[in-house]
């Protein structure tokens, strides 16, 4: 494992030598915070642990946080409480959230509480890692963004009803919202750059996760099923996203 901070870090933080990323890790499951903080810690980030949601909701409104990684179920106070209470203090923390695969409910309600991400349990910690760099990316951006240090119009994809902005992480359908997650951003990204070309899983795998991540074939058929179900609660006609059994997935403008 190695000791001295990930590129990666490197590229988040810049050039001006800035303090590396703090990620508050927050899940009563002390083999899990064990082995993601080490992971983290070995790739330059700074950790702060907690094993609860009350401990954690004062740790991180006391202290300087970049990102916190909340699981869903815990004692003294659940994740989606903890991440109610956190937006109303901290509204622009990126949040990822840790869920195990029957908690889809879980999942909805944390997007629309404000979490940017969630993974399922059991997960790869280096995919954690991962979407981690990514959200730190986004909020980089959004944050320069915000303080006139990135131009404001910024290059938007657009596809007929749709419209990507890479910058502020959003997607709309016809003018309206759709709620994605990072992973499923950059997956319908990769689909609308080349409308019609077929992607295969590998290649979606790729855009999503990058290649040094082994990810089952079966977690971008998951991904792209959820993708469908958030376009079709705005659109119930929305059926750009075709399936080419054996072959992989392509938009159709």
């Amino acid at each position: 494992m190695r000791k001295t901070a990930s590129p990666h870090i490197d590229e988040v933080n810049g050039k001006r030598g800035r303090q590396a990323p703090v990620i508050a890790l927050v899940d009563d499951d002390r083999n899990i915070l064990t082995s993601v903080q080490m992971t983290l810690e070995a790739e330059g980030f700074t950790v702060h642990t907690y094993t609860d949601g009350e401990s954690a909701l004062q740790g991180i409104l006391s202290r300087t946080v970049s990102l916190a990684v909340l699981d869903v179920k815990m004692p003294r106070m659940d994740g989606m409480e903890l991440l109610r209470r956190l937006r109303m203090r901290a509204s622009s923390l990126p949040v990822i959230f840790l869920t195990s695969k029957d908690e889809e409910m879980d999942q909805l309600m944390g997007l629309r509480l404000g979490a940017d991400d969630y993974i399922t349990k059991p997960f790869s910690v280096r995919l954690l890692v991962e979407r981690i760099r990514a959200l730190l990316r986004r909020h980089e951006i959004s944050q320069a963004e915000a303080a006139g240090e990135v131009g404001a119009s910024t290059p938007i994809l657009v596809r007929g009803a749709l419209a990507l902005d890479e910058a502020r992480h959003q997607c709309l359908w016809n003018g309206q919202e759709v709620a994605l997650t990072v992973t499923e951003f950059l997956l319908v990204k990769a689909l609308v750059v080349r409308p019609g070309l077929v992607k295969s899983r590998d290649q979606l795998i790729d855009a999503a996760y990058g290649d040094s991540i082994y990810v089952d074939d079966r977690t971008i058929d998951s991904h792209i099923k959820r993708v469908r179900k958030k376009f079709r609660q705005i659109d119930e006609r929305f059926n750009h996203i075709e399936t080419l059994y054996g072959v992989g997935y392509r938009y159709r403008e």
